[in-house]
C-alpha cells in the first residue's frame, strides 16, 4: 500500500496551521462605556465598565454611544435602586428636584426592539413602557437598568445591549443605598464622568431565537 502523496500531507499540514491559528487567536476588544459616579459629598468616584455588544443590539448601541459623545448622561443621576437586584438610570428629569415625573423622561425618542439575549448577572438593558401602551416593545431613548443577579423573567422582554465587565462591588454597594418608597435614592447618586472606551471580550449569552 502506497503511503499519502506529498500533496495530501500540505493539504493536512495547512489544515492544522489554520486550526491552531483560530484556537490561539487573540480575542478582540469590545467598545466599552465607562461610568463614575459621585454619591452625596464623597470625593472618591466609583467606576463601572460596561461591555457593548453591537451584534446583537446595532441600533440600541449606535444611540448609546451617540449619547455618551454628546455627553449626554453626565449630571443625570441614579434614580432607581433595588437591593442587591437593579440599579437603574439615564432620565434627563433626574437633574432636577421634582421627583414626581421621575421615570418618565428620555431624549424625545423611543428605539425599536432588539431582544436577544439573556438577563445575566451584569446585563444592562433598556427601560420601556409597558406592553399595554407599548405593544410593540420599543425601548427608551436613553434609560437604562444594570442587573446585579440574573433575572430570567425579564428574558424575551426587553433589550438587552451590554454587560458589565467591571464594577459589579460598585454596582452592588450603590444598589444598599437608602432610597424612598419609590426606590429613588436619598442620597443623590450623580452621574459624572461617562465616556467610550474598549473593554475585554466578554462571552454574551444569546436567547434560544438568536441573533
Amino acid at each position: 500500500m502506497s503511503g499519502p502523496s506529498n500533496s495530501s500531507m500540505k493539504k493536512t499540514a495547512l489544515l492544522l496551521f489554520a486550526l491552531l491559528g483560530l484556537a490561539f487567536h487573540p480575542l478582540r476588544a469590545q467598545e466599552s462605556a465607562v461610568f463614575e459616579f459621585r454619591v452625596g459629598h464623597e470625593k472618591a468616584l466609583q467606576r463601572i465598565v460596561i461591555a457593548l455588544d453591537s451584534a446583537a443590539a446595532p441600533t440600541t448601541v449606535t444611540n448609546f454611544e451617540n449619547l455618551l459623545r454628546h455627553k449626554f448622561y453626565i449630571g443625570l443621576k441614579i434614580h432607581r435602586i433595588i437591593p442587591h437586584t437593579l440599579v437603574q438610570m439615564g432620565d434627563p428629569l433626574s437633574r432636577g428636584h421634582d421627583l414626581s415625573r421621575l421615570g418618565t423622561g428620555g431624549p424625545g425618542y423611543t428605539l425599536p426592539p432588539e431582544i436577544h439575549l439573556r438577563h445575566t448577572a451584569g446585563a444592562v438593558a433598556m427601560s420601556r413602557l409597558p406592553d399595554a401602551i407599548n405593544p410593540g416593545r420599543r425601548s427608551s431613548g436613553s434609560q437604562f437598568y444594570i442587573c446585579l443577579k440574573p433575572m430570567p423573567g425579564l428574558d424575551g422582554q426587553y433589550t438587552v445591549f451590554g454587560h458589565v465587565v467591571q464594577g459589579m462591588d460598585v454596582l452592588d454597594a450603590l444598589s444598599i443605598q437608602e432610597a424612598d418608597t419609590n426606590d429613588n435614592p436619598v442620597t443623590p447618586i450623580v452621574i459624572k464622568s461617562a465616556y467610550l472606551g474598549s473593554a475585554p471580550p466578554h462571552p454574551f449569552t444569546i436567547w434560544p431565537w438568536g441573533r
